[in-house]
């Protein structure tokens, strides 16, 4: 798996996963990667969306940020409204740093993008290439991966990153606990390909009473809308003729995370630790974060302290999207009328309107120390 590092082996090659290989190639590790899927994300599901700043200052020195922000969609301002009434507004732009707080990208861009970059390490993931259980002790741990043509083999990695999703196969083979629990309210996804190119820089929400109909650029041409109501279709008021339905999909908000991300030489990273509401955009840029942390760690040594340091940032990021989700999807009738009286007036008071853009942008959680000026 390398000359002169410890031997590296990550299992997934979603965004989390390729991040780490990535970041850990800069290091001069030469990290194996597989993953059961035959390939990255397709393009026409747009999957997680949301790109913050926080996650834009980690992948500027791989040189991955720009190729970013040469295709994403810039969004300017986030609205929410009640109704004909606007509730608040905020401008991307206000958050410190040198990016917007978030673009908007879907998964598999981004993914090909991070794929892109590992090639020029000569580093390709393993399509069709499953773990299938992880024995031993996690100080020296025994993966058992199972290729496409039905083959098997044993691996003894020095270390082992588990960016393998909610279901884990890493976590679950471990013992790693992942409490939490579901939430009754269901969202809807569905992504509209328009005739000609639609205002593409707000992200705009409108909160009923109760429930929500929101909707955010993917390309130029195509928006996707995110509701807690099942007849959302009929709610939505299109910005220009519809050409296709590209993508759709439903799902109930689980939150749910480890107690550690890590035992002995095994490591958790992204949706195999953390899972939880998309409200605020942020699980896909905390995976991202975890690689990111991660590899920094095993390169100076210091891997056994990435649980003590992520744990913080993972738990600040659940309450955040806890809160952020109640807002949204609160029912009672006299607390969705506080929230439309109070909510604009709290936002007018500067600090309290730059805590929720930080949040946004991602610098809720502690900055990178290898990157110098870091937010």
């Amino acid at each position: 798996m390398g000359e002169g590092r410890p031997g590296v082996l990550i299992a997934g090659a979603g965004p989390s996963g390729l991040t780490a290989g990535l970041e850990l190639c800069r290091r001069g590790f030469s990290p194996r990667i597989v993953d059961s899927e035959s390939g990255p994300a397709p393009m026409e599901e747009s999957r997680a969306l949301g790109v913050n700043a926080r996650t834009l200052t980690l992948l500027s020195p791989s040189g991955v940020t720009d190729r970013i922000l040469g295709v994403a969609q810039h969004i300017t301002h986030f609205r929410v409204r009640s109704g004909s009434a606007l509730l608040f507004e905020l401008d991307t732009g206000r958050a410190a740093g040198a990016y917007r707080a978030i673009q908007a990208m879907p998964q598999g861009l981004m993914e090909r993008l991070l794929l892109a970059a590992l090639r020029e390490y000569d580093v390709e993931p393993e399509w069709n290439t499953r773990v299938e259980a992880v024995a031993g002790d996690p100080t020296e741990p025994v993966v058992s991966i199972r290729h496409a043509d039905g083959a098997t083999e044993s691996v003894r990695p020095d270390f082992l990153i588990g960016a393998d999703g909610a279901h884990s196969v890493v976590r679950k083979s471990l013992g790693f606990g992942f409490p939490g629990e579901a939430l009754e309210t269901c969202f809807y996804l569905a992504d509209y390909r328009y005739e000609h190119p639609v205002d593409a820089r707000v992200a705009d929400i409108e909160v009923f009473n109760p429930g929500i109909l929101g909707h955010l650029p993917v390309t130029p041409d195509t928006l996707r809308y995110i509701s807690t109501l099942s007849d959302y279709e009929s709610r939505i008021v299109h910005p220009d003729k519809v050409v296709e339905e590209v993508w759709r999909s439903e799902f109930r908000v689980h939150f749910r995370h480890v107690e550690s991300m890590s035992r002995g030489n095994v490591f958790l990273a992204g949706d195999a630790a953390h899972i939880h509401s998309p409200a605020g955009a942020r699980g896909m840029n905390l995976g991202i974060e975890d690689a990111c942390w991660l590899a920094y760690l095993l390169s100076e040594g210091r891997q056994q302290e990435y649980s003590s340091l992520r744990m913080p940032a993972v738990r600040q990021v659940m309450k955040v999207t806890y809160r952020l989700t109640a807002f949204i999807t609160m029912k009672n009738p006299l607390l969705i009328g506080l929230r439309n009286r109070i909510v604009p007036m709290l936002l007018r008071i500067p600090p309290i309107g730059t805590r929720l853009l930080r949040g946004v942008a991602g610098y809720d959680t502690p900055p990178p120390p290898w990157i110098a000026g870091a937010e």
